[in-house]
C-alpha cells in the first residue's frame, strides 16, 4: 500500500532575515527525511499580510512543504514547529494523492499566424 501524502503550510515571523528563513526550510525538510518520509516539494510563498494579527504580527512568511510517509513525520514536524518561536502558525492536511504538477502557460509562437474565425453575415 502506498504511503499517504501530506501538505504542511507554516508561517514564519516577518522580521526573520533571509538566511534564517533558509535555515528553517532546511531544518524542517531534514526532520521529514530523518523520520523516513520523502519531501516532494518545498516552496517559499513569500511575505504576505495575515487575515488577522497573530502575536502582534500583521504579516508573515508563508512556506509550503509537501511530503509523503507513514505519518510519524507529521508529529515530529509539528512538535518542532510548536517549540520554535519563529513559527507563528502551522497546519498539516492529508492529501488524497500527490499534488498535480504546476501547469505551464504556453505563449503563442510569433512565427505562427493566428487563424481567425470566418464571420457570419
Amino acid at each position: 500500500m502506498s504511503q499517504p501524502y501530506y501538505e504542511t503550510m507554516y508561517i514564519l515571523r516577518p522580521d526573520i532575515p533571509e538566511e534564517e528563513v533558509e535555515s528553517h526550510l532546511a531544518k524542517y525538510r531534514d526532520i521529514v527525511v530523518e523520520a523516513g518520509a520523502q519531501v516532494l516539494d518545498s516552496q517559499m510563498r513569500g511575505k504576505r499580510r495575515l487575515a488577522y494579527p497573530v502575536d502582534k504580527n500583521k504579516e508573515g512568511i508563508y512556506v509550503q512543504l509537501s511530503h509523503n510517509g507513514d505519518g510519524q513525520q507529521v508529529a515530529l514536524l509539528e512538535r518542532a514547529m510548536r517549540l520554535s518561536e519563529d513559527v507563528i502558525r502551522y497546519l498539516t492536511v492529508k492529501q488524497d494523492g500527490p499534488l498535480p504538477a504546476p501547469r505551464t502557460v504556453s505563449t503563442p509562437d510569433p512565427e505562427t499566424p493566428v487563424e481567425s474565425e470566418p464571420q457570419a453575415t
